[in-house]
């Protein structure tokens, strides 16, 4: 069966997108970093459209699926505080003060 660009713009949940590619995936690591896979995901998907505007759908979905195996293979081996992909990992937090900041005096 051959899938469509437009099928593919449908999917909304994480294990859509494994079930349309057909990938193996753990419950239990989507589970915990649903939302860092997808942004990932979401990242590589921006990089292959800007940089490959003249991929034929069937090519731009080969390389979206090389995108999700990649986004989910960061959370593999890395943790979303390391990855810092959302605000909230970037921002120092207020109000707190470091033990190097006290001891630069």
């Amino acid at each position: 069966m051959t899938k469509s660009l437009a099928e593919f713009k449908k999917l909304v949940d994480a294990e859509e997108y494994f079930k349309f590619f057909e990938l193996d995936y753990d419950a239990k690591i989507v589970n915990v970093n649903r939302l860092h896979i997808l942004k990932k995901f979401s990242q590589l998907m921006s990089e292959i459209d800007t940089n490959h505007p003249e991929l034929s759908d069937e090519e731009k979905l080969n390389q979206y699926s090389l995108a999700l195996q990649s986004a989910y293979q960061v959370f593999l081996e890395s943790s979303p505080q390391e990855q810092k992909l959302f605000k909230v990992f970037k921002d120092k937090p207020k109000n707190v003060i470091t033990l190097t900041e006290l001891s630069s005096d």
